[in-house]
């Protein structure tokens, strides 16, 4: 073959190679167009400011917006006034979110080219990074105590499901005034039974912090059962309380717990329902909420509780009251991990 020969080969095979991906290119951008359109008459999302500060006056709810085009995943707020209208987005991306009197904490991914990396960040009442920390694993869960002072997260380190038994978890707590991370609560001395408790198979998860920035609630796994534990961030203690008790949420007047418990019976990829513990009584209240929750409730108010369910743009949010009375109800299309700004 004469080298002009050669060259017209080689400028054939080019041209189809773009064509190739040319089509390729229309093909990904007509698919995620009928996606959008299949999903038309969701939230109305426009750019815009977006602040942690809370406001007696204007209470608003901040959460990842879910909703398809360009800000999904971004931190978007509504009015708590009227959570199904128009929703500002921020730019931030985050996985899970969660804030309080002005402190945020924002778990990111952070893509790469071969693989995804992962990191909390601190963030200041208008979304300004005060600090990052890199992550272990896939983030889960977030929590800010209600001063700010504190900030805690979950990772799944193996597995990447609470429905089976086969994961592992890492959950740090964080002073955001110091800046001193406890990398994870295993470092902490736990007490089960009244004993001290070592085991290889400990995972903790789940943190709620109590308003007196010394105590908190998560959920400790151990020996195939789970049990409700309380943490003394001084004496660097945890101790158990109750088992069956997943992802609590102390409410705000501090006297009740709500979590995720497993129900005999139920399927195993959807085993939980929602419960409320009187932490004075140890007494448990099923709440009227009949779906499986996987999910760590947010408290709206010292009587009604949001989380999320499964919906048409990955989830929605859903509400139901703490007392086991009344039914749930959807508070908002399209949106996950929220803090409502009192």
């Amino acid at each position: 073959m004469t080298l002009r020969n050669k060259i017209i080969v080689l400028l054939a095979a080019l041209a189809v190679l773009a064509g190739v991906a040319v089509a390729s290119v229309l093909h990904a951008a007509g698919r995620e167009d009928r996606k959008n359109q299949a999903q038309a008459g969701g939230p109305q999302v426009t750019a815009g400011p977006v602040s942690l500060k809370p406001s007696a006056t204007t209470p608003r709810i901040v959460f990842r917006s879910m909703a398809w085009g360009p800000h999904r995943d971004e931190l978007a707020t509504v009015s708590a006034a009227d959570p199904a209208g128009p929703r500002t987005a921020s730019g931030v991306k985050c996985l899970r979110f969660y804030a309080a009197a002005g402190t945020g904490i924002c778990l990111q991914a952070e893509r790469g080219a071969m693989t995804d990396s992962y990191r909390a960040v601190v963030l200041d009442a208008g979304l300004k990074e005060r600090a990052h920390y890199s992550l272990p694993g896939i983030p889960t869960r977030a929590r800010v105590a209600p001063s700010g002072h504190w900030a805690a997260w979950t990772v799944f380190v193996g597995g990447d499901s609470y429905a089976g038994t086969n994961f592992s978890t890492r959950t740090a707590v964080l002073d955001t005034r110091t800046g001193h991370l406890t990398s994870s609560l295993e470092d902490f001395t736990a007490y089960l039974d009244g004993k001290e408790h070592h085991a290889a198979d400990t995972n903790f998860w789940g943190v709620t912090f109590a308003a007196d920035d010394r105590h908190f609630y998560a959920t400790m796994a151990t020996g195939g059962h789970t049990y409700l534990v309380r943490g003394d961030l001084a004496a660097r203690t945890v101790t158990a309380l109750h088992t069956n008790v997943e992802c609590p949420s102390l409410s705000p007047d501090g006297t009740r717990i709500v979590y995720k418990k497993r129900v005999a019976g139920l399927p195993a990829d959807a085993p939980w329902r929602l419960y409320a513990l009187d932490l004075a009584t140890l007494r448990e209240t099923a709440l009227a909420e009949p779906r499986s929750v996987d999910d760590q409730a947010v408290w709206q108010d010292d009587h009604t509780v949001v989380y999320a369910l499964a919906g048409d743009y990955g989830t929605d949010l859903y509400t139901v009251p703490a007392d086991g009375t009344g039914k749930p109800r959807r508070l908002l299309t399209a949106g996950l991990a929220p803090a409502f700004l009192n």
